[in-house]
């Protein structure tokens, strides 16, 4: 069996070489012992310092490692392009997880390891069996487990953890939901899981290692807010109200215009 682990990654030097470093030791160990294969896609999504360099020299030094880079923006985009280089390759099994090092290779492998009879695996913080080593602040905490509750009573889903970045699909799921995925930043996750759920996908959720990181890019002032507006955008597009979406894009796309002609 092969996966493919896609990494994205926006301004992530300092800390991109070290989870680079850790996921080859690991995955190349069960490499060489006959358990899986590997390959990890990093994606490269509008950064302005030096991930690029980082990761070309790893590329360099490692054939499984290989990268994509792209000017636009977005964790959400970034994994949709990286699902799409992987469906052109063999893996039967594709995932994600983010370039931190928050999830450690060991608890990665988890996923792969609780895949039999599902769909996907995905990795839950909130449960008691998880071990969080290194906790987020307290705000952020609460920010997360607002955002849960919001999208667990708009769409239904079961997940008491959508957001954390690490997840494992089989194949024949991401070529389904693919063609259907958008690139929102907060929403790619739920949309994900949404769709999967529309094509009956079974998704099983387990407890996990994870460790809050230096460096976090989250605007704790503003995020809490553009979450909830996401939230309720994702669920207005999978409703009969999702003309409300279309017509607002209009009118902003008008004022844009509007306003570059003043």
């Amino acid at each position: 069996m092969k996966v493919s682990i896609i990494m994205p990654a926006y301004n992530e030097e300092k800390r991109i070489g070290r989870t680079l470093e850790e996921y080859i030791s690991f995955f190349r160990k069960l490499k060489e012992e006959g358990i899986t294969d590997f390959e990890i896609v990093a994606v490269l999504n509008a950064c302005r310092d030096n991930t690029r360099g980082v990761v070309k020299n790893f590329s360099r030094k490692y054939r499984e490692i290989r990268y994509l880079d792209f000017e636009r923006g977005g964790k959400g985009f970034a994994i949709t392009e990286g699902f799409r280089d992987a469906l052109k390759r063999g893996s039967e099994l594709i995932g994600f997880v983010d370039a931190d090092m928050a999830t450690p290779p060991g608890a990665f492998y988890d996923l792969i390891g609780n895949i039999s009879g599902y769909n996907g695996v995905i990795a839950n913080r909130w449960d008691k069996r998880s071990r969080i080593e290194t906790k987020q602040p307290l705000l952020r905490r609460i920010m997360s487990r607002g955002y849960n509750f919001i999208v667990r009573s708009l769409f239904l889903l079961p997940h008491r953890d959508t957001q954390c970045g690490a997840k494992v699909f089989r194949r024949e799921l991401i070529e389904k939901i693919l063609p259907k995925l958008g690139s929102s930043e907060w929403g790619y996750d739920v949309d994900l899981l949404f769709y999967a759920r529309k094509e009956g996908a079974r998704i099983k959720s387990i407890p996990t290692i994870w460790n809050d990181q230096k460096g976090s890019k989250i605007d704790v002032k503003k995020t809490p807010l553009k979450m909830f507006l996401s939230a309720v955008r994702l669920r207005l597009l999978h409703s009969p109200f999702r003309f409300i979406v279309r017509v607002y894009r209009k009118l902003n796309i008008s004022k844009k215009i509007y306003d570059s002609l003043k």
